[in-house]
């Protein structure tokens, strides 16, 4: 089947989520270019917006329009050539609109499961529950006629599981997005020794034509960005845990957020990051990737407690971030969650304190928005870093232990066969974490 065949009838499931909505909107836009190809006007094309949820489905069709009218504007030139024999499309706002009808008449918002049976390529994007993926996938399988192809978008459970359970025989592979799909560049690819060939032929063709990176990773609990962040945000922790001896939680885990996002020059915190992916989230990939693991324990008390009083972070439907380990407003954070208390402390009571304790960063002037774009990066960094290191201070001491970790635990995945080499590492980091550097790298260590 070629790729223009296995792409006439394609399901999302979980399409209204944060995850399936951005795979969803992808996967119309190239299949609405396919079908306007002059080769290709007498064929249909049917993407199968599956989920369970009737007002996500409603919801996700308004998110659709938008995002394609934002498309459609920036491409404005290029539609011109497609609608060219359109002589009734003459104002840029008709052939926008048209484009965007194109786009959406596509789509099928369905909430039975029947509707994948067919199908010829199903992206899964439900929720990171191994039981739940084996099931559907088994179900749309058994009664689905044409063999179909299964792109399952899991972050941590391992692909050669489902592909077993789900007696898929090798028609299933990994295709990660990151957060969110329509934004990120990153997808890593992970498949078995099983994976069909052809299959993975394919994957690499549509990742190229979303404009994607794509990074391999072998097929361990995990793969390479969980493999790395469920670990640092546990280092993170056990900082938070040693500093709780000389100050109170609160303090201590503004201190650690503080050190990971300015002295470490990252986008964001650990614990922003915690916050923003979901506390809940979080404890349940490191549930998936525990029993894999034979030398190390993937658990934390803290995520722990903090489900259980139901503090568990993420986003609103509006895309606005959820109250976690920091409290927000207007997008700034004002307070940190002390467990023992179950309230927030406002920051404003202990930070002149806590920044006095940490004390200053080598250079206020380097920053992750400073140094995201700077084309002398690498050597703005290295004098950074190297200045970091002959400071005496809390905060660079702790920094500088946190980078040596996030090295140790690079360095691991590649030695633990579940990333190729160093470099798919560091890319994962930079492009799917927008880190401003490689977690190997000759800073640290």
């Amino acid at each position: 089947m070629k790729y223009n065949e296995r792409l006439q009838n394609v399901t999302v499931l979980g399409a209204a989520g944060k995850m399936g909505s951005g795979i969803l909107l992808l996967t119309a836009v190239e299949m609405a270019d396919l079908s306007l190809k002059p080769e290709n006007k007498s064929k249909t094309f049917v993407l199968n917006a599956m989920d369970v949820s009737p007002e996500g489905l409603a919801g996700l069709m308004n998110y659709l329009r938008v995002q394609v009218l934002k498309l459609a504007e920036k491409k404005t030139v290029l539609l011109r050539k497609v609608y060219a024999d359109r002589k009734d499309l003459i104002e840029n706002r008709e052939i926008i609109d048209q484009y965007i009808f194109d786009v959406l008449n596509i789509v099928r918002p369905v909430t039975k499961l029947e509707a994948a049976y067919d199908s010829n390529l199903i992206f899964e994007a439900v929720s990171e529950n191994k039981d739940l993926k084996v099931k559907l996938l088994s179900q749309i399988d058994q009664n689905n006629k044409n063999n179909p192809w299964f792109f399952t978008n899991t972050s941590s459970v391992p692909i050669n599981i489902i592909d077993r359970e789900a007696n898929l025989e090798g028609r299933i592979l990994g295709f990660h997005f990151y957060n969110p799909p329509a934004v990120q560049k990153l997808v890593e690819l992970i498949n078995t020794d099983d994976t069909d060939k052809e299959m993975i032929e394919f994957s690499l063709e549509f990742a190229k034509k979303l404009r994607k990176i794509i990074v391999p990773s072998n097929d361990y609990a995990g793969f390479i960005g969980n493999g790395h962040f469920m670990r640092d945000t546990l280092h993170g922790i056990s900082e938070v845990e040693n500093l709780t001896k000389e100050m109170s939680f609160a303090e201590a885990l503004y201190s650690v957020n503080k050190i990971t996002q300015d002295f470490l020059v990252r986008p964001m915190g650990i614990f922003q990051l915690v916050d923003y992916v979901g506390i809940d989230v979080v404890q349940f990939i490191m549930n998936v990737m525990n029993p894999f693991l034979d030398d190390e324990n993937l658990h934390s008390s803290l995520l722990d407690k903090m489900i259980e009083i139901g503090v568990k972070g993420g986003q609103n439907s509006n895309g606005s971030q959820k109250d976690g380990f920091l409290k927000y407003e207007k997008g700034k954070v004002v307070a940190i969650f002390d467990p023992e208390k179950k309230d927030y402390v406002e920051i404003n009571s202990f930070k002149e304190k806590c920044d006095a304790v940490i004390g200053d960063i080598p250079d206020a002037k380097v920053s992750w928005k400073s140094i995201i774009r700077n084309r002398k990066k690498d050597e703005v960094l290295k004098d950074y870093f190297n200045t970091l290191k002959t400071m005496d201070t809390k905060g660079a001491k702790l920094a500088v232990k946190y980078g040596d970790r996030s090295k140790e635990i690079g360095k691991k995945l590649v030695a633990d066969n579940v990333a190729h080499n160093e470099d798919d590492v560091n890319t994962v980091m930079l492009t799917g974490f927008f880190h401003a550097y490689g977690p190997v790298n000759e800073y640290f260590g």
